[in-house]
């Protein structure tokens, strides 16, 4: 296994801004080498990619950077997924996929999950409050979210730990370079994930219920069948997949990056321990500062041409929301942190056909995660002996561990 190109991936994705400042400053766009991309950084170029979805397709959105090994592979054909999701398809397929998560993550059912999100939330606190400190991500970050996420599509709790783990194995295993006995261990665990998928998709179809996997099943399935095909479940797992990994590893990443950055400018986790009312600002203000989500690819589909620079069709874009974010055209002083800025709208959710359906899910479960750790806490401050390492990924961006005292 080649490293050193990963080596300098790594690298990038642990801190990618003076990459995004550089390619904001530079005319036309810039090749990324470490992404095998053209690096689409500012603002209105990323609005134009997320515009014109006929000539930039979200077909390799997800490209892993990883390609597991011959073992790993016979390890997952024995589960279910390899289907198109939402996040990798465009026109009317698009529009079919998401219809079922624009339904069950509407305004009112988020509203609904909100009271068993705040009730999780300080049963998670409850744990840790009387002691002097805990790891914030392992601890609640973690675990929040996959309690959430799982209510909202209908798990039993008691596979959600396993569906948990299972959505953060199949990060590692196409985003990290494991060795082939790892990326083996990984591969069973995404496989046991997916046969919990799959049972509670069959078991919806025999018994619907008001609940996502519910509405997930409805889609794939035809009328008059007495049970789901083979072909149906596993296009009802790939979709469940997807949507889980992205409904708590996205909003896992965003509770331990925002917490971080209120801790490292003391002053203004104070004012919001004062002031609570100013915590959806800094909600905005986090999301906008350093996203969960860094991008998505994208590949042209005819030859375009995008802030001056050609592209022949074929050519790969990384599409990077949080180089748009720090944009100084469209947000005065991008690089600081200020929960106290009128929030301008952000790219921290995409834009477009490919919004992020779950934002206001996720805006939720960091709320409350504030709310509780500001009225709890107020004396929370980071570890000074356990310096903070990001991870390296541009997907689910976050500290690696958030050692917190008080």
């Amino acid at each position: 296994m080649d490293r050193e190109p990963h080596g300098r991936l790594d690298a990038l994705m642990r801190d990618p801004y003076p990459h995004y400042a550089r390619a904001r400053q530079t005319e036309g766009l810039t090749h990324v080498a470490e992404l095998d991309a053209w690096l689409v950084a500012r603002d209105a170029d990323v609005r134009e990619v997320l515009r014109r979805t006929e000539d930039f397709s979200s077909a390799n959105a997800l490209r892993p950077d990883v390609l597991p090994s011959p073992a790993a592979f016979a390890v997952l054909g024995g589960g279910f997924g390899g289907r198109p999701v939402v996040v990798t398809s465009d026109g009317e397929r698009h529009q079919r996929l998401r219809a079922p998560l624009v339904r069950a993550l509407s305004p009112a059912r988020v509203a609904a999950a909100v009271p068993y999100a705040a009730e999780r939330a300080a049963a998670l606190v409850d744990g840790f409050a009387k002691d002097s400190g805990v790891e914030l991500m392992s601890a609640y970050a973690k675990r929040l979210p996959g309690y959430v996420i799982g209510r909202i599509v209908g798990l039993d709790p008691a596979d959600v730990p396993a569906v948990v783990h299972g959505g953060h194995r199949a990060e590692e295993l196409l985003f990290r370079p494991l060795e082939e006995a790892e990326q083996v261990a990984a591969a069973e665990d995404v496989v046991a994930m997916q046969h919990i998928l799959d049972r509670c998709a069959r078991d919806r179809y025999a018994h619907p219920r008001e609940d996502l996997c519910t509405e997930i099943v409805a889609s794939v399935a035809g009328p008059g069948q007495t049970e789901l095909t083979l072909d149906q479940r596993h296009e009802a797992v790939a979709h469940l997949q997807n949507l889980l990994i992205a409904g708590h590893l996205t909003t896992t990443a965003l509770i331990g990056t925002a917490v971080l950055h209120l801790l490292r400018h003391r002053p203004q986790w104070e004012l919001l321990c004062a002031e609570p009312d100013r915590i959806p600002a800094a909600v905005e203000e986090a999301l906008r500062h350093d996203g969960a989500l860094q991008g998505f690819r994208r590949v042209t589909t005819r030859p375009v041409t995008l802030a001056g620079t050609e592209l022949p069709a074929g050519a790969t874009l990384f599409v990077a929301f949080g180089a748009a974010n720090r944009d100084g055209g469209r947000h005065p002083r991008p690089d600081e942190f200020d929960i106290t800025r009128t929030p301008v709208r952000h790219l921290a959710f995409g834009f477009g056909a490919h919004a992020c359906p779950g934002a206001q899910l996720a805006r939720e479960q960091l709320r409350i995660t504030l709310e509780e750790l500001t009225r709890r806490l107020p004396g929370l401050g980071l570890a000074d002996d356990r310096p903070v390492t990001m991870r390296p990924t541009l997907i689910h961006r976050s500290p690696q561990e958030l050692h917190l005292t008080w």
